[in-house]
């Protein structure tokens, strides 16, 4: 028995050698055969890595991840190139939402429409209407001049489902000079004076026009933007206005959206929506500490804090007796709008984004390059100076002037108004914008469209020819009556006009 202990002692330990060994195999080789499962995963597309996920460069954010293949995958597989990447049926697929497609009747919920004025081309209209697509916004009533009613622009907004083109003819000037507007004092202070004035009454006009066809097309939702503006719905459970909107309480009249403007860091921006990805925040987001504490080093030498405009825009439940209230704002003929104010959504101001745009503003205002006429012209003081400059100075000076007061190219001044959260940044826009472009959705409205084109003149009249499509048949004539015939009240404040965030004299003010 003694004898057999030794080899007992040895059985022993050579099987707790086996076990440890099978064990440290075990363990090395779960975890490799776990990443290589994860790797053929997310190889095939079924997940996202943790860590690329909220990487610069990647293309989700919350509420945006994709479910099938791409649209890239789509155009990379097809025959047929980019005319067929709409289809006859404009249901393009899209990533950023599940199961979504930009499909014109759509049933998402609440409905959403944006108005607009402009004279802008398609290299900055398209990424606008599209961005707000996949926003949720399902219905765009466009009020058309200059080159946004040429044919080469306007037949191709035409052909995008969810989008109503309307033109500035004698016709439409005539039905507007009819309406309620013209005999009530809130804008009569704005009425026959040039530029930003004329715009601003011309705004107010098709806005009340754009109520009656919201009502007409089943809205929930109107919002009045700029085709410089996009709106940032953050705060919301995903990156969506659409989702944003449905949250807010149903006694809400009125949602506003404080603005934040583009701080643009090169003087050679082409594309702005695809480029720019700095914005200075709004007052209404920032402590006051570290706005006036800060408010010099941020407004560099201008005028205000902002180049211009500091009141954001907003969005207006439809709803009977609503009206227009400037650009900025709407308002009730019959009650005083329930209005909330968002902590951190924003609409994005892309303000004075190119060197071109000093020009560009200046050739559409017939304005005399004085201190004192531009008054009757501007609102705001540094769209006044601006056009001096513009009107005045050789193409080298503008572009100093240009670096000087737009561009900011002071590197240890970003970094530190970063950190003190007046300058932000925002790449959500810049990257949806920017996977727009790449799966050729814009080239492919274009090229559906050259049919339309290759038969339509270069008549500078083809604008009066479409100008009665919308807004000028009887059943809408009828419906602007009844939303417009309603009792007098005694009387109503002075339109909304663009206003300037708080100066320092503010802060004095409150002391």
């Amino acid at each position: 028995m003694a004898g057999s202990r030794p080899t007992t002692s040895i059985s022993q330990t050579s099987s707790a050698n086996v076990f440890t060994s099978r064990l440290l195999l075990l363990l090395t080789l779960l975890p490799l055969t776990l990443a290589a499962f994860a790797f053929l995963l997310q190889w095939r597309g079924g997940l996202t890595d943790p860590i690329t996920r909220w990487s610069p460069d990647h293309h989700e954010f919350p509420g945006m991840e994709s479910t099938s293949g791409s649209i890239k995958d789509t155009v990379r597989n097809s025959g047929s190139g980019c005319t067929d990447l709409l289809g006859q049926s404009h249901s393009l697929s899209f990533p950023y939402f599940r199961d979504w497609k930009f499909g014109f009747g759509s049933d998402l919920k609440p409905k959403i429409c944006i108005t607009t004025s402009t004279s802008a081309g398609l290299e900055q209209t398209l990424p606008w209407i599209f961005y707000h697509k996949v926003m949720g916004v399902s219905t765009f009533f466009l009020f058309v001049e200059g080159k946004a009613a040429s044919p080469t622009v306007s037949k191709v907004l035409e052909t995008i489902p969810g989008v109503k083109v309307i033109y500035r003819t004698r016709e439409l000037e005539e039905q507007q000079a009819k309406s309620r507007i013209w005999n009530e004092t809130w804008l009569a202070s704005f009425f026959y004076k040039p530029c930003n004035y004329e715009l601003f009454v011309k705004q107010s006009l098709n806005m009340e026009m754009a109520i009656v066809m919201a009502r007409e097309a089943g809205m929930d939702w109107i919002i009045h933007l700029d085709t410089d503006e996009l709106i940032h719905p953050a705060g919301a459970r995903e990156y969506s206005l659409r989702q944003l909107l449905s949250d807010v309480p149903g006694n809400v009249d009125m949602v506003i959206f404080p603005n934040y403007e583009s701080s643009v860091e090169r003087d050679d921006i082409k594309e702005p929506f695809s480029e720019v990805s700095m914005f200075k925040k709004n007052y209404d987001h920032l402590p006051k500490d570290v706005y006036f504490g800060n408010y010099k080093e941020a407004t560099r030498g201008n005028p205000n804090y902002f180049l211009t405009y500091g009141n954001g825009k907003s969005a207006a439940r439809i709803q009977d007796h609503l009206r227009p209230n400037g650009a900025h704002r709407w308002h009730n003929y019959m009650k005083t709008p329930n209005e909330v104010k968002l902590e951190e959504a924003a609409v994005l101001h892309y303000t004075y984004p190119k060197f071109s745009d000093l020009t560009s503003r200046r050739d559409r205002c017939g304005c005399k390059p004085t201190k004192e006429d531009v008054k009757r012209c501007f609102m705001l003081e540094f769209d006044r100076a601006a056009f001096i400059i513009a009107s005045t100075a050789t193409e080298e000076e503008m572009l100093h002037w240009y670096r000087e007061r737009i561009v900011w190219t002071d590197k240890a001044l970003n970094l530190k108004l970063l950190r003190k959260g007046i300058l932000n940044r925002i790449y959500a826009p810049m990257v949806i914008v920017q996977r727009l472009r790449e799966t050729g959705v814009f080239t492919s409205v274009i090229a559906s469209a050259q049919k339309v084109l290759s038969s339509v003149t270069n008549s500078s009249t083809a604008g009066v020819a479409s100008s009665s499509k919308i807004g000028h048949d009887g059943e809408s004539k009828a419906t602007a009556r009844r939303v417009l015939q309603i009792p007098d009240n005694a009387s109503f404040s002075s339109a909304i006009p663009p206003l300037s965030p708080p100066g320092l004299e503010g802060l004095y003010m409150e002391m």
